[in-house]
């Protein structure tokens, strides 16, 4: 079990440190994938009494995304620190089992008021801190946590200052819809640079204009390498795949996981929205009769447009549905959506720690702890992040 999230311990080690550079498996075309002896791949736990299946990284057991010779890496004079919020503790000891360092000791606790209360247990002074906090529901609580933290790390002298946030939440608030009202996205860009954070690490925010909110450099971490990853250790063959875009705004990305899929073809849902959290589908673009549908999303919340988009792949003659998303917000009454027997799988990862009451028997979740912690040394070594997604 982990340790309490109000009470992230230890602190980083000096020690010589390994990692490794990133490779993909991707689904060949004009072919089934075989199980190959020589492939390493996250052993997949089965599902029991409901229960995700969960990939387990064993040590000397990695996913394809991150096969490959292991480098030795040494970090100097303990410069580089990492501490956890309280938002998702597990994640962020994956991320730090994954770069060989402990997570530093921080002691974060609330008051009977409800006011939050950071205390760094440790020097900082001219290191390059780490901090681990998606702003996932409650989104309000998770994200003054996180602008509190930021705070103590500079009024404690750290030299760089990098918000990790695997969940950016109010990231939807991208723009204006109608008159009067806000663009509560810009707001919290603004929030998080006047804390006192040097830079910005996300994973698949809705939309790419929001890295043009911050006055600071972002890193936008692509999930998509671990989903491609997945599904090509399943025995689908290739021309049985279609991906489809739930939404005409999810198009761009749509398209470019599919090209990764064997340059699947690509089918969109045409759908209204009369209100937030409704949707309502009009009309499939493409054809799925026959096939097995891969729907993509940044995220899923209440679950509406996927589920209805579902319905309607099945009845146009979809042999299967995959939903496949970064995010898994599950506002009710999502987890009902999802396991009415409309989904062959739906598949997550673990940037939102998911509680118990939303495990269901078809859902899967896949965790991106090695590629933050791959993301996080390139940053710490001023090379290249986009080129893990290329």
């Amino acid at each position: 079990m982990l340790p309490s999230p109000s009470s992230c311990s230890t602190s980083s080690s000096s020690s010589p440190l390994s990692r490794c550079p990133l490779t993909r498996g991707f689904i060949y075309s004009n072919a089934c994938i075989p199980a190959s002896a020589n492939n390493i791949r996250c052993e997949i736990s089965k599902s029991l009494n409901g229960k995700p299946c969960v990939p387990i990284m064993n040590d000397g057991m990695l996913s394809n995304l991150m096969q490959a010779g292991r480098v030795n890496h040494a970090v100097m004079n303990g410069k580089l620190k990492i501490f956890s919020g309280t938002a998702n503790s597990a994640l962020s000891q994956e991320i730090a089992r994954y770069m060989g360092l402990d997570l530093g000791m921080i002691e974060i606790k609330r008051f009977a008021d409800g006011e939050i209360y950071v205390q760094l247990q440790e020097s900082v002074r001219g290191c390059d801190v780490y901090l681990v906090q998606p702003t996932s529901p409650p989104a309000n609580e998770n994200l003054m946590e996180l602008l509190v933290t930021i705070d103590a790390c500079r009024r404690a002298s750290a030299k760089n200052i990098t918000a990790v946030i695997p969940y950016f939440g109010y990231a939807r608030a991208d723009r204006k819809t109608q008159g009067r009202e806000s663009i509560a996205a810009k707001l919290v860009a603004n929030l998080i640079t006047e804390a006192g954070a040097d830079r910005v690490l996300a994973c698949d925010l809705h939309s790419g204009q929001s890295m043009g909110y911050f006055d600071i450099p972002v890193d936008h971490v692509y999930c998509q390498p671990v989903i491609l990853d997945y599904l090509a250790s399943k025995s689908i063959c290739s021309n049985d795949l279609v991906v489809v875009s739930p939404d005409v705004g999810g198009v761009a990305r749509a398209r470019a996981f599919a090209k990764k899929l064997s340059d699947a073809p690509l089918a969109i849902v045409d759908k209204r929205r009369h209100g937030h959290n409704v949707a309502e589908v009009m009309n499939l673009i493409g054809d799925v009769k026959g096939k097995v549908a891969v729907m993509l999303d940044d995220m899923i919340d209440t679950a509406g447009t996927i589920s209805k988009g579902a319905a309607l792949l099945h009845e146009e003659g979809a042999r299967e549905v995959y939903a496949c998303c970064t995010h898994g917000v599950f506002s009710p009454p999502a987890i009902e959506r999802l396991s009415s027997g409309l989904f062959q799988e739906v598949i997550v990862t673990n940037t939102i720690p998911l509680k118990e009451q939303h495990y269901f028997p078809q859902l899967t979740v896949l965790s991106v702890a090695n590629l933050l912690g791959e993301t996080i040394w390139r940053v710490h070594d001023d090379t290249s992040v986009s080129s893990i997604f290329t």
